[in-house]
């Protein structure tokens, strides 16, 4: 009978064992994906995959101008700039202005660039502390922004019949568009389908109207150059110029084909309409026919209306009338001084806008500024009465 030897049966079985072993390591891979991905970690990406999944890989180079987003305080509107897939410049065409939002605006504004431009075109920002509404509201127009750098719709698109990618130069002056507060009139000039430059040719004038398009017609410009179209977006506060903006513009790009295929025109340019007729002298008498406020329809002039004391000081209006419209109205006077500086910069820009939107003096109170409100009517009253007289 043969002796069994337990030890080496173990000795056996431990080689065995170890062999084993081994052989699985030789043969397990270097890199093992299953394992990664269950231990929360992604398998490496393609450059190419890594831009697709940020949005890079569809992002085309440019300057994209994002929708404008009205906040509580004001509205905001973010321009990007992309090169190479990234975000190489990010800034604010709109922020919230006047009293505390000029300190708040300036303090988060370039915080929130800088993070735009640091997250790039797949990222978010971060909301600035004191400054969430304007920090939200910047979020949605970069967002808005990089929406059309993913759709191409930036500079590089040719678009709204900006030319159908034709190679050569066209200067196009569009119609003249007749707005409520004046005529508004584009010209553009087209070189290989894109807009390169954007220009107003005749904008509405006089009191206000300078405010209103001295602030909204360069951002319009700069707006149509980015957007290579007419769909635009009207510039808070100057509704009716924007408006006419956007026609004219339209109809500008409507004879862009036609100017670049005419070679013997030179640039194509058609010939800018007349201006505006002068204003008429201040204090000229009306004529016939009844129009705003007593005046009317044939006459014009500047008509300074009462003074007219209210409790926190005084208010005096000065109106200018054009074929018995108003055309301009401002406060020659307003209350001064602590709290009713804030509240007049606030309330007389919007009284003055709905004298003129609304043509008489029936105009509507501005929330918080009751006594100017109601100073500001008389004067404005008083004003059209002598226009009338």
């Amino acid at each position: 009978m043969k002796k069994s030897h337990p030890f080496r049966r173990v000795m056996l079985a431990s080689a065995a064992t170890v062999s084993g072993i081994v052989l699985l390591l030789t043969l397990k891979p270097s890199s093992d994906p299953g394992g990664a991905q269950a231990a929360g970690a992604l398998p490496q990406q393609t450059s190419a995959a890594q831009e697709s999944a940020q949005g890079g890989a569809a992002a085309k180079d440019g300057t994209f101008t994002g929708d404008t987003v009205q906040t509580q305080y004001g509205p905001v509107q973010v321009r990007v700039t992309v090169s190479g897939g990234k975000i190489t410049k990010a800034e604010a065409l709109q922020q919230p202005k006047g009293g505390q939002s000029d300190q708040i605006s300036g303090n988060a504004i370039p915080k929130l660039n800088q993070e735009a431009v640091a997250a790039g075109l797949g990222g978010t920002v971060d909301a600035v502390s004191g400054a969430s509404y304007t920090s939200a509201g910047y979020g949605k127009s970069l967002q808005s922004a990089l929406d059309k750098a993913s759709a191409g719709a930036g500079t590089g698109a040719s678009g709204g019949g900006a030319g159908g990618g034709a190679a050569q130069t066209a200067t196009v002056t569009g119609d003249k568009v007749d707005t409520q507060y004046g005529p508004m009139q584009v010209r553009i000039t087209v070189a290989g389908g894109k807009i390169t430059k954007a220009e107003a040719v005749q904008q509405p004038k006089g009191g206000q109207s300078d405010i209103i398009t001295g602030n909204a017609v360069p951002k319009l410009n700069q707006e149509a150059v980015a957007a290579g179209t007419a769909d635009i977006d009207a510039i808070s506060g100057a509704t009716y110029t924007s408006a006419g903006y956007k026609k004219s513009l339209q109809s500008a790009l409507d004879k862009v084909p036609a100017a670049e295929s005419d070679k013997g025109s030179g640039t194509g340019a058609a010939a800018p309409a007349p201006a505006p007729a002068p204003a008429t002298t201040p204090g000229s008498a009306a004529g016939s026919g009844a129009a705003a406020g007593g005046a009317t329809s044939d006459g014009g002039g500047t008509y300074t209306g009462s003074v007219v004391q209210t409790e926190y000081g005084p208010v005096q209006v000065r109106v200018t009338l054009t074929k018995g419209r108003i055309t301009s109205a401002s406060a020659v006077q307003a209350p001064k001084g602590g709290r009713s500086d804030q509240v007049s910069a606030d309330a007389i820009p919007k009284l003055n806008l709905e004298a003129v939107t609304a043509g008489d003096g029936d105009i509507d109170a501005v929330s918080g500024a009751s006594y100017t409100s109601a100073g500001y009517k008389k004067s404005l009253q008083s004003a059209l009465d002598q226009a009338g007289g």
